[in-house]
């Protein structure tokens, strides 16, 4: 049996995840961080994006949406806590195309009216592409 370690993932609203891993990789703010059974303990913020859990055995690997927040690796247990987390399954993908859709609106129509919170914007614009990406990889 190979070695493992404990991986709680939670949302704002609930627990997404909560077992034993061999492996999850999530996207850090300075890229791409792959944690393992006996990393060295750190923090960092990540964006949104997948994060992928290969379950311990036979069960089937994961693959959760987040819209960001934290990471944290302890000895024997990796914690995400974000605002949004869902199971790739519960994307509703026609939320996140009119989410993007809007987003780059308000972006292209922020010029004229000088109303625009570029940031939340951006923000919105990010989450839905991670989440139309995620899909679009499972349907792979």
């Amino acid at each position: 049996m190979a070695a493992t370690f404990r991986v709680d993932i939670v949302s704002a609203e609930k627990e997404i995840f909560s077992g034993e891993a061999e492996m999850i990789v999530a996207s850090a703010e300075l890229g791409e961080v792959g944690i393992a059974p006996g990393h060295t303990p750190f923090i960092t913020r990540i964006k949104p994006g997948e994060i992928r859990v290969k379950a311990s055995g036979d069960e089937e690997d994961l693959a959760i949406y987040v819209s960001g927040g934290i990471l944290e690796v302890q000895p024997h247990v990796v914690t995400v806590l974000s605002d949004t987390a869902l199971r790739a399954e519960d994307i509703d993908e026609a939320a996140a195309e009119a989410a993007m859709k809007e987003a780059e609106s308000a972006l292209a129509a922020g010029g004229k009216a000088g109303e625009v919170d570029y940031a939340a914007v951006q923000q919105q614009l990010a989450e839905a592409s991670a989440q139309l990406q995620l899909i679009k990889k499972l349907r792979k």
